[in-house]
């Protein structure tokens, strides 16, 4: 079998502060409709679907934990410079989103920082 595309489904509660978080940080919008907004990522166009949690769950017969300290995946955006992450965290902040783990040096070349969005969804911004 042959995947096309891959895209990703978020849970969330509130359609508005969703779209007003990924607008501030800069995201190019994919559309947003009553259940849904989405949002494009990265050069390659990467998209996620924010959709309202009930809707999510009544479409896939699944339940969505709201736990804002575990995770199950983490999506990292890349940075070119220690400017640029340092930049990308102040623009979260600003946005509404929570700071995990502040910027900081590790291992030999890298540096970034951890957060989440308004629904609790990680990501990390990381320059190597």
């Amino acid at each position: 079998m042959k995947t096309k595309m891959i895209w990703a489904n978020f849970a969330v509660e509130d359609l508005d502060r969703t779209t007003k978080f990924y607008n501030a940080l800069g995201f190019k919008s994919n559309g947003r409709a009553d259940e849904l907004t989405s949002f494009f990522f990265g050069d390659n166009n990467f998209v996620i679907h924010f959709f309202l949690k009930d809707i999510l769950e009544k479409n896939t017969d699944l339940k969505f934990l709201n736990n804002p300290n575990s995770n199950e995946i983490i999506f990292t955006l890349s940075a070119e410079t220690k400017e640029e992450v340092d930049d990308w965290a102040d623009s979260v902040k600003n946005a509404g989103g929570k700071i995990e783990s502040e910027p900081k040096k590790f291992g030999d070349k890298y540096y970034g920082f951890t957060f989440s969005d308004p629904d609790g969804h990680k990501f990390n911004v990381f320059m190597m």
